[in-house]
């Protein structure tokens, strides 16, 4: 911190870089960071993707000698400077995002506060944690089974798992037995009647060695279509999963909001969209019950809690989530990237209608690349 920035809120000083390093993780996590002209600095991650990098260098040229303080009005320049390359979605977005977490860092080190204190200030001082375990080693039940006792072993009480996982019946699988095979073909997101036994096999085990009282999530990934993805949803009920995440592809609101209206297991979705409009069809179409957005494709953590705070007032928004009530829970996606984790984790601080923050059980990093002089110690 330095007084300077503390007492003046940032008058006189300015942006005088802007930084990017590349940590080879499950896959490339791309730190950015924001130097000011009197040493200070913030540290944020844009999602990876191709291009980003290229695109946070034409950013920088944007916001170099802007007071950094001065977030909001950064940010919108930046979607109107890069609107030419798409600053609705994509890699755009993430590239602002990762700019917008390093300004929000930067400007809650200058001020030796919280970064939730500058999102509104806390509800709570514990964030309960989720462990994502995927699946179990081999295709088995019982496979699945030992991995939810050993994390109920290291202390998580809420667990997911990837039902889309590869399973022998699934119908482009060199596996599969199922007679029936030939009627089905893996691009038109059916499910056979045996690969649906299969999951609701090993969820069942999952539930057996976990209990009634620990959280049950299952994630799809988008595979499935609308008929089979509502056939899932019914075969699973009775296990009573916390919710079931993607069962139909991202781009079809009505086809989310169908499944979601044909099953008493609440809705998870949110990845795959950008910014707070990406959310808005979803919440007013009842077209899920969790949220699961992913703070480095928001570019709008200037006002996140104010924006969710408002949603919860009109009624969009609640802590308490059925299926037969428009509420949707804030629901954070994370892969295990480090500064993602901590800006999720002050973003569930500071709203009243938060649900849990993931932890994936896999991902690590291995080695570290450099695209700028980020001094690795920082990293």
């Amino acid at each position: 911190m330095t007084d300077h920035l503390t007492n003046e809120w940032g008058n006189g000083v300015r942006i005088a870089a802007v930084e990017t390093a590349v940590i080879e993780g499950n896959f490339d996590w791309i730190l950015v960071r924001v130097t000011t002209d009197d040493g200070s600095s913030g540290l944020g991650e844009a999602y990876w993707g191709a291009g980003v990098l290229e695109l946070i260098k034409a950013a920088s040229a944007f916001i170099i000698s802007k007071n950094p303080f001065d977030v909001a009005r950064i940010i919108f320049e930046l979607q109107r400077c890069l609107s030419g390359a798409g600053s609705q979605a994509g890699a755009t977005v993430t590239t602002i995002s990762g700019i917008e977490l390093a300004l929000w860092d930067l400007v809650a080190r200058a001020l030796d506060t919280p970064l939730s204190t500058l999102f509104g200030g806390r509800f709570r001082d514990r964030i309960r944690l989720y462990v994502d375990l995927h699946a179990g080693e081999e295709p088995t039940p019982e496979s699945w089974a030992i991995r939810a006792r050993d994390a109920l072993a290291r202390g998580f009480s809420a667990v997911k798992f990837d039902i889309d996982a590869p399973n022998p019946y699934r119908a482009s699988s060199a596996e599969n037995t199922d007679p029936w095979r030939l009627w089905y073909e893996p691009y038109n997101r059916t499910m056979s009647a045996a690969e649906r036994r299969f999951i609701v096999d090993v969820v069942s085990a999952v539930r057996a060695a976990i209990g009634p009282d620990i959280d049950l999530a299952l994630d799809c990934h988008w595979k499935y279509a609308v008929p089979d993805a509502i056939a899932l949803a019914h075969a699973l009920e009775p296990l009573l999963p916390v919710w079931l995440e993607d069962p139909v592809p991202p781009d079809n609101v009505d086809a989310l909001r169908a499944v979601a209206r044909s099953t008493r297991i609440p809705i998870c979705t949110g990845e795959n969209h950008y910014r707070l409009a990406g959310f808005r069809e979803l919440i007013l179409r009842q077209a899920c019950q969790f949220v699961a957005h992913d703070i480095p494709k928001w570019a709008a953590s200037s006002r996140p809690a104010t924006s969710l705070h408002w949603l919860n007032s009109m009624g969009c928004s609640s802590s308490h989530t059925t299926s037969r009530v428009p509420s949707a829970r804030w629901q954070p996606h994370n892969s295990a990237r480090p500064y993602p984790t901590s800006s999720r984790s002050s973003f569930m601080l500071s709203i009243s209608h938060g649900g849990r923050n993931s932890f994936s059980n896999d991902h690590s990093s291995k080695t570290v690349t450099s695209s700028s002089p980020i001094a690795l110690g920082m990293v």
